[in-house]
């Protein structure tokens, strides 16, 4: 075997290989081989069997087999030799062997392309110092607190009001008839906390216990289940009872409920967790940025088409997995398929970057990843997903996805390596409203219309239920953010839908 190695573009390799006729005969004699031991014809006991009679009654199937396994053995073997990472799928041109006849393919793909890597160490960045105010302690507190509360039955025959729970069975009616989905006996209401439609809770606002009463109701056009959005029902309800929440004082018990040992250490605990999470979003956010200024240094970097087109599909399956948690789909954003991959090109090409840079840097400082960390990540992710190790293992070795597990592994360490030789800078948090000083009159339109201040939440129930419904996180986790914490959210997920 011959080859010969075309550099089509930057990031486009071309290998044409020449296979003598010896070659070629042997491949097809060892696939003959394997035939004979199974192979089943009349006249002639298993394993018996004349090649000739086999190479004849199974051309098809042996010379197709022969062909695709020499190939492959073959391009393991260059591109070992090589060292060449493809970063494409291999797009193979080839024929199919003939018997005592030289053979010729040839295989393109892409590759990183390779960079005269800019000084990577020693460089500076400002990291946001980590802040946890008592307000956020005293706010986790008062959740333990409602989790702990007493529910007591008023015994005063009134109507419920906000901050109250009301007992009460309710459905959905059109046409008489009832709406599949929206009914329940005995369902516990918090009054106040947007668990309800407005309409809904002022409905039961003015009942008394034992009475029903009905209203119609028309939902949101962009309401979460999409066979209901503007929609209008008569939804008719009967009050149980009305109970109160009675919530208890802080105390050494109370912190054991929750799992602490006592106040203090319950306290400790909150504020240590808050601070470790927000350390890493720091860091995070301050690596990002140094490697985003490496990347700006770079005069030239081409990009392998397939490795941004994929990245593209990635991007493309989240959005429509969080769509898929709000019952909605891609039609609902209003635009094309081609609109929708454009508008998360440069985020792709971003992403691509980072990732080809930080494998140049793992390559320039001989970084390696063992089989124990591959095994150690497979664990954790067994773990987090619920699965047997080995079930997980082998769907990775199945489907060729230890290679870009190593990867990212090893994007991970390079990333690590320039940040810990790098001057980090604690700086303050910016306090809560700095950024809308920096805007001026100039927002305004061409036609002197102010822009819109983008989302901005009139209470933290608001901004939970919008971080359920939009980031599908669980309610539970949404609830731990402050509403500043959840704001910032909101403020980026605006930025990158822009």
């Amino acid at each position: 075997m011959e080859y010969n190695v075309e550099e089509l573009s930057p990031v486009k390799r071309k290998i044409t290989v020449d296979v003598p006729a010896e070659e070629v005969n042997a491949a097809l004699s060892a696939t003959v081989a394997l035939y004979r031991m199974q192979a089943d014809v009349k006249g002639f006991r298993k394993g018996k069997v004349p090649s000739s009679v086999v190479e004849s009654k199974y051309h098809k199937q042996v010379y197709g087999e022969a062909t695709t396994d020499l190939i492959n053995y073959q391009i393991n073997e260059i591109l070992s030799g090589l060292a060449l990472q493809p970063m494409s799928r291999l797009d193979v041109d080839a024929a199919e062997l003939v018997r005592d006849e030289d053979f010729s393919y040839s295989i393109e793909f892409e590759v990183a392309p390779k960079l005269d890597l800019p000084k990577y160490k020693g460089l500076q960045v400002d990291e946001v110092d980590v802040e946890v105010s008592d307000d956020e302690v005293a706010e986790v507190e008062e959740r333990i607190l409602e989790n702990n509360a007493e529910v007591k039955v008023i015994e005063d025959v009134r109507a419920p009001k906000d901050g109250e729970v009301a007992s009460v069975s309710f459905g959905a009616y059109q046409d008489g008839k009832i709406v599949e989905g929206i009914q329940a006996e005995n369902f516990d209401l918090v009054l106040g906390q947007n668990q309800a439609l407005p309409e809904f809770e002022e409905l039961i606002k003015t009942l008394t216990p034992g009475e029903g009463g009905e209203t119609d109701i028309t939902f949101p056009a962009d309401f979460i289940n999409e066979n209901l959005a503007g929609r209008t029902v008569t939804m008719k309800a009967k009050l149980h009872a009305v109970k109160e929440r009675i919530k208890p004082e802080m105390t050494d018990e109370v912190a054991k409920k929750a799992g602490f040992k006592d106040v203090e250490t319950m306290r400790k605990g909150i504020r240590e967790s808050y601070a470790s999470q927000r350390k890493q979003m720091s860091k995070s956010a301050a690596q990002s940025e140094l490697l985003t200024s490496i990347i700006d240094g770079i005069d030239e970097f081409p990009l392998p088409p397939a490795m941004v087109e994929d990245r593209i599909d990635r991007l493309l399956k989240d959005l429509e997995y969080r769509l898929d948690r709000q019952g909605k789909g891609f039609q609902s954003l209003g635009k094309t398929p081609e609109e929708l991959r454009e508008g998360f090109r440069t985020e792709a090409e971003g992403s691509v970057k980072t990732e080809i840079l930080l494998l140049a840097v793992a390559a320039e400082e001989g970084l390696e990843i063992s089989p124990e960390e591959i095994d150690a990540t497979l664990s954790h992710l067994a773990m987090q997903s619920r699965q047997p190790l080995h079930e997980l293992k082998k769907y990775y070795e199945d489907n060729n996805l230890i290679v870009p597990l190593k990867d990212r592994l090893l994007c991970d360490k390079a990333s690590e390596l320039i940040y810990d030789s790098a001057e980090v800078k604690l700086i303050a948090a910016p306090t809560e409203g700095a950024a809308a000083k920096t805007e001026t009159a100039s927002e305004s339109d061409a036609d002197g219309e102010a822009k819109s201040g983008g989302i901005q939440f009139k209470d933290k129930a608001e901004a939970v239920e919008w971080a359920v419904n939009t980031l599908g996180l669980k309610e539970s986790t949404a609830k731990s953010y402050s509403l500043s914490k959840l704001q910032e959210r909101a403020d980026k997920y605006e930025a990158e839908q822009a």
